[in-house]
């Protein structure tokens, strides 16, 4: 059973390493989002896109995670997101 839960572990820090590489990919998107609205004068804080996205994954969602954890989840990303926009500008 230890040996299978290493595994597991092992498996789990494959994925983290991944996740962490997709969510600066994905920050690097919102400094460029955040330089381009600058230059047009747009906000920051966007609403109906933000539900859009919200709306977007969790369509995309197929569990084991229910969608309130996925909202929860991608708040806080979008939340971060937000913020590199605003210092990018």
């Amino acid at each position: 059973m230890e040996r299978e839960i290493t595994k597991i572990r092992n498996r789990m820090d494959e994925l983290d390493a991944r996740l962490v590489g997709l969510l600066n990919e994905r920050a690097s998107c919102a400094q460029e989002i955040g330089r381009l609205k600058d230059t047009v004068g747009l906000k920051v804080y966007q609403p109906q896109r933000e539900r859009e996205v919200l709306s977007h994954v969790r369509s995309e969602n197929a569990g084991p995670l229910d969608a309130d954890a996925i909202t929860r989840l991608f708040e806080r990303i979008i939340d971060e997101a937000r913020r590199l926009e605003r210092s990018s500008g």
